[in-house]
């Protein structure tokens, strides 16, 4: 049940983050974009953008900090299949002109049809990717 209600806390922090951000700038929360424009040459609105993205790498260890429990992760995939997938993820982001948090929470909340497609694809490709390595390649 735990592991329920913290997911239940992560999703609506993640909805209010995306409510907060729409109404405060008019920004869409899609990860890819707000980091994108973090690269030069920056974005006039830089700091928010790098406040949200320190954002995500504190709030796992003020998580561990307040409720003193740890996830453990195990990544049982070699270091090049990584690398591969990343590369693949980092592609479909930029011919999809947007990723998963993008698309899958504000594009989907906004009835975009583009977002509907392209939430569409990333849900197809996950499924064929796990079924192809689980069940096909036994990796």
């Amino acid at each position: 049940m735990h592991d329920f209600i913290m997911a239940l806390l992560g999703g609506a922090m993640i909805g209010l983050a995306a409510v907060l951000l729409m109404a405060t700038n008019g920004s869409i929360l899609g990860i890819s974009g707000i980091a994108s424009r973090l690269m030069p040459p920056l974005s006039a609105d830089w700091q928010w953008r790098l406040v949200f993205i320190a954002g995500i790498f504190a709030a796992p260890l003020l998580l561990t900090l307040v409720t003193d429990s740890r996830s453990e992760i195990v990544i049982t995939s070699s270091n090049a299949l990584l690398i591969v997938g990343g590369l693949f993820v980092g592609l479909g982001t930029v011919i999809g002109n947007g990723c998963t948090s993008g698309h899958g929470v504000c594009g989907l909340s906004r009835l975009s049809t583009r977002s509907i497609i392209a939430t569409g694809v990333f849900m197809f490709f996950a499924f064929a990717t796990v079924f192809i390595t689980q069940h096909i390649l036994g990796a």
